[in-house]
């Protein structure tokens, strides 16, 4: 064999070598873009305690609703992970395909739902009004005509408010800031979720606030996935029907509510 020879092989393995290098060094970066594409992007405002809040020791959200969708994409097979942004921006985030869908205390609505797909119901809430313990006045919906109201942008609770005649409506980016504002006596009352406002009474001692009067409605939480997405949809119905059924759910439910949930 003569050195020329030699030299052509030499060079031959040497070129294999690189070819086989490439291609591993292709499948393995597209191994990584599977494996990133098969991760859910969910939408949050993580300012809803006890639904989700970010630990002010861990920075890990949080709360009842961030408990569930753990539970939901490990039924599903899934990793989630969860990017907290403004609750008016989440709707409009889903749209873009920014995230692949949104759980953040979000009842159902005609026209949210004309918008984005609903999961079936996860949770039944209400509004409620929250207002400074020393105030005997205000003892029901009826009676913040004219009043000044601290509401969440983009919320059920708002648009309620909206409707009370004559009522003096301020929108907050979060539900922390508008207990604050009631607090500072900025405004008469806060409409919000019924379990937002027990939470934040609960974590007050009672000092500061109470809640007056019956829930003025109804509602329903439901986890919202893009319109064209209904594959994804029906996954997260069938694990939530599965979470229901060996008991994952209620022990979250309890863990965050202190009772069963209602039947």
């Amino acid at each position: 064999m003569t050195k020329k020879t030699i030299a052509l092989i030499v060079l031959t393995m040497f070129l294999l070598t690189l070819g086989l290098a490439g291609c591993g060094g292709q499948q393995a970066a597209k191994s990584a873009e599977q494996s990133a594409a098969k991760t859910l992007k969910v939408g949050s405002d993580t300012a809803f305690a006890p639904f989700e809040v970010q630990d002010e020791k861990t920075k890990e959200y949080v709360g009842f609703d961030m408990d569930l969708i753990k539970a939901l994409g490990k039924q599903m097979g899934i990793p989630v992970e969860v990017q907290s942004m403004n609750f008016d921006g989440l709707i409009p985030a889903l749209e873009a395909g920014n995230i692949d869908m949104v759980i953040s205390a979000m009842t159902i609505t005609p026209e949210r739902a004309q918008k984005v797909n609903f999961s079936k119901p996860y949770y039944k809430s209400g509004l409620s009004m929250v207002v400074k313990s020393d105030n005997n006045t205000l003892k029901s919906f009826k009676d913040l005509e004219g009043k000044r109201i601290a509401v969440q942008i983009g919320t059920t609770g708002a648009d309620e408010a909206k409707k009370i005649k004559d009522a003096k409506i301020r929108e907050f980016n979060t539900a922390p800031e508008a207990f604050l504002e009631l607090k500072a006596g900025g405004v008469d009352a806060v409409v919000n979720d019924l379990p937002v406002n027990e939470y934040y009474i609960a974590q007050a001692g009672g000092k500061d606030a109470k809640i007056v009067g019956e829930p003025l409605t109804s509602e329903d939480y439901g986890i919202a996935t893009a319109k064209k997405n209904t594959e994804l949809g029906n996954k997260i119905n069938k694990a939530l029907d599965e979470l229901k059924q060996n008991g994952e759910y209620e022990k979250i439910y309890i863990k965050w509510f202190g009772k069963k949930p209602p039947q």
